[in-house]
């Protein structure tokens, strides 16, 4: 027999709302509607851009840290801006390469209690500081013509299957993805092609959505070929 009563410990299911003033959520709209104008303001400039993802944890010596910023500066010298989440590791290595490669460079920064702050190669007027994750994503995704991908952890999980999700859907182009370093990333790609795959929950074109790859070289020629017939112009 199925009860339809409440377990004597949620009987009281309105206490277990993460905020008890919904005035507090009408009032966080306007807070939303900042970051929007901000973030649209500032980026609407800069002109086209590659969003580069990676871990924040990494110290200067690790391989992938010196692979980002040489992966920057090519994308730099090719004509574009290049967005980071503007804090250390991957992403400090990114604005670093931007700057040497004289493009725009670009740091989206998140409120975090413990996150270092915004590192020093964003450019002044290309920093963004947000508290709402799902703004700082669409700035990510919105302004951006191709996204690299190195080994990260959580957010840049989250990162990489918004944009998987959004080519797949058909919300966005299909933009040039690159996942940067085959041994973090393999085990990704096998889970992916032989459970999600096999099982029928993605479909078989999904898998060529992105490139795995070790090489610069290669990363590049994936991205500009997808733009081989647009001449990119920059704001700089």
């Amino acid at each position: 027999m199925v009860s339809n009563s409440l377990h004597p410990k949620h009987k009281h299911p309105e206490k277990f709302r993460f905020d008890d003033n919904p005035t507090d959520d009408l009032w966080s709209v306007f807070k939303i509607m900042g970051e929007l104008v901000e973030g649209y303001n500032k980026m609407s400039k800069i002109g086209p851009c590659v969003s580069l993802f990676g871990s924040s944890r990494l110290t200067k010596e690790h391989p992938n840290v010196d692979l980002a910023r040489e992966m920057a500066q090519r994308i730099a010298e090719s004509g574009f801006g290049v967005i980071t989440g503007g804090g250390p590791g991957v992403m400090e290595a990114g604005n670093m390469g931007a700057q040497a490669g004289g493009g725009a460079s670009v740091g989206l920064s998140i409120e975090l209690p413990l996150e270092q702050g915004t590192n020093p190669f964003v450019h002044k007027d290309y920093e963004i500081v947000f508290d709402y994750f799902f703004i700082r994503k669409l700035m990510f995704i919105k302004y951006a013509k191709a996204f690299v991908v190195f080994p990260g952890g959580f957010g840049t999980l989250d990162e990489l299957f918004e944009c998987l999700t959004l080519i797949s859907t058909r919300k966005i182009p299909h933009l040039p993805i690159v996942l940067m370093g085959t041994e973090y990333w393999q085990g990704l790609f096998k889970w992916m092609k032989d459970k999600t795959l096999a099982l029928g929950m993605i479909s078989p074109n999904d898998m060529d959505l992105f490139l795995l790859t070790d090489s610069v070289d290669d990363a590049m020629d994936h991205i500009l070929s997808y733009y081989k017939e647009e001449e990119v112009h920059t704001n700089l």
